[in-house]
C-alpha cells in the first residue's frame, strides 16, 4: 500500500473552467493503463437486479441499512451517495467495496428527519450526493468515531440541523426535512451547473473551489466511474454555491496554485489506516484545515475524497509532487 502523497504523483491538474461563483479543475491521470473495470457500481447492481438495499429489518434503523449483493463482482458504495426510499432517504457514511455474493449491514446518516413510514421495499441511489459543507463534517465525525470507540457513526442530530439550516437559507420547505427536496426546490438552477462543467476524456478526479479557496477533491481509481460520479458531484457543489451566492459575495478566481496548497495539506494530516467494512482498507485523515478518506482495495486506492474545515483561502504556493500537466517543468517530480 502506498502513500496518499505517491497517488497524487501520478495525477496532473488540467485547465480549470468557471460558471458563476464554481470553479473546476479536472484532474487526470498520466499515461498508466487502466485494468477492466472489477467491481459493479450500486446503480448497476440494483438495475441488474443484483443488489438491493433495505432496512435491517422490519422495524429498521436509522444508522444502518442492509445491502444484499448478489453479483459475481464485489458492488462499490461511495460516500456521501444518498438513498431515497425505505422508511427515509439516508446518506451512506463511507465509501465500502461490498464483496461478492455477500450481505453486509452499511453504517448511513438520515437526511430525513420528519419521516418514518414505508415508501418502498428498497432504497435507490439519487442523482446527487450530499451537500459538500454538510459532508465534509459528516465525513470529520465519522472519523472521530472510528477512533473513538470503533464505530462508524456520524453526529446525527447535527446532520438534521444542517440540512434544516440550509433549507431555510435557501427557502425550501421540506415538509419531512428531506436533503432531497432541496435539490428539487433547486432543480433548474442546479442543472445549469450541470450544463457548464463537462467531464474530460481520461479524467478521474477533481478538484472544487469557491470564493477564492479550495473547498474539496474527489478521486476515483477508473475514469469511466469519475464519468459516472461527475455530474452528481457538480450538484452537490453547486447547491453550495446557490448557498454561498445568497450572501452577496462576487466570484473569485482560483488556480492551481491552490490546488496543490489542498494536496499538500491533505499529505500532512494526521492519518490512520483501519480494516475496511467490506474488501481492503480504510484510509482517515483529519488536520487543521482538512479531513477526509479513502479506500485502498485490490492494489490500488478506488477512491479518496477531501474537504476543507473552515472557509480561509489557501493561497501558499507550497511544492507537491502533484503539477500542472503544462507547468511540470518547473516543478521536481521525484
Amino acid at each position: 500500500m502506498w502513500t496518499l502523497q505517491e497517488e497524487f504523483s501520478h495525477f496532473e491538474i488540467g485547465p480549470s473552467s468557471q460558471f458563476r461563483n464554481l470553479t473546476l479543475f479536472p484532474l487526470m491521470r498520466r499515461s498508466t493503463p487502466t485494468p477492466p473495470l472489477d467491481y459493479l457500481l450500486l446503480e448497476d447492481g440494483i438495475a441488474q437486479r443484483k443488489v438491493r438495499v433495505t432496512e435491517l429489518h422490519a422495524g429498521g434503523s436509522v444508522p444502518e441499512l442492509r445491502l444484499e449483493n448478489n453479483a459475481d463482482l464485489p458492488v462499490l458504495i461511495v460516500d456521501g451517495e444518498e438513498l431515497v426510499g425505505a422508511k427515509q432517504n439516508r446518506v451512506l457514511n463511507l465509501t465500502i467495496l461490498v464483496p461478492a455474493k455477500q450481505t453486509t449491514v452499511i453504517p448511513v446518516s438520515c437526511v430525513e428527519a420528519g419521516r418514518w413510514k414505508m415508501a418502498s421495499p428498497d432504497l435507490k441511489p439519487a442523482d446527487h450526493v450530499m451537500y459538500s459543507f454538510g459532508r465534509g463534517k459528516r465525513v470529520a465525525d465519522v472519523t472521530e468515531s472510528m477512533r473513538s470507540n470503533g464505530t462508524r457513526t456520524s453526529n446525527q442530530g447535527a446532520v438534521w440541523r444542517d440540512i434544516a439550516a440550509k433549507a431555510m437559507r435557501l427557502g425550501a420547505s421540506p415538509p419531512t426535512g428531506a436533503m432531497s427536496a432541496i435539490y428539487e426546490r433547486h432543480s433548474s438552477m442546479l442543472e445549469e451547473f450541470s450544463r457548464a462543467f463537462k467531464w474530460q476524456d481520461g479524467q478521474s478526479g477533481v478538484t472544487f473551489g469557491m470564493g477564492g479557496r479550495i473547498l474539496g477533491l474527489e478521486i476515483f481509481d477508473d475514469p469511466e466511474v469519475m464519468r459516472r460520479f461527475f455530474q452528481k458531484l457538480v450538484r452537490s457543489y453547486a447547491l453550495d454555491a446557490l448557498d454561498e451566492s445568497q450572501t452577496g459575495a462576487q466570484p473569485v478566481g482560483l488556480e492551481d496554485v491552490h490546488v496543490r496548497a489542498h494536496i499538500t495539506l491533505v499529505g500532512s494530516a494526521q492519518s490512520f489506516t483501519e480494516q475496511a467494512l467490506g474488501l481492503g482498507k480504510d484510509v482517515r485523515f483529519r488536520g487543521p484545515q482538512v479531513s477526509g478518506a479513502a479506500l485502498w482495495a485490490q492494489g490500488r486506492y478506488v477512491h479518496i475524497c477531501s474537504f476543507v474545515k473552515n472557509t480561509e483561502s489557501s493561497t501558499s504556493p507550497f511544492w507537491t509532487r502533484f503539477t500542472r500537466a503544462s507547468h511540470r517543468a518547473h516543478f521536481s517530480v521525484i
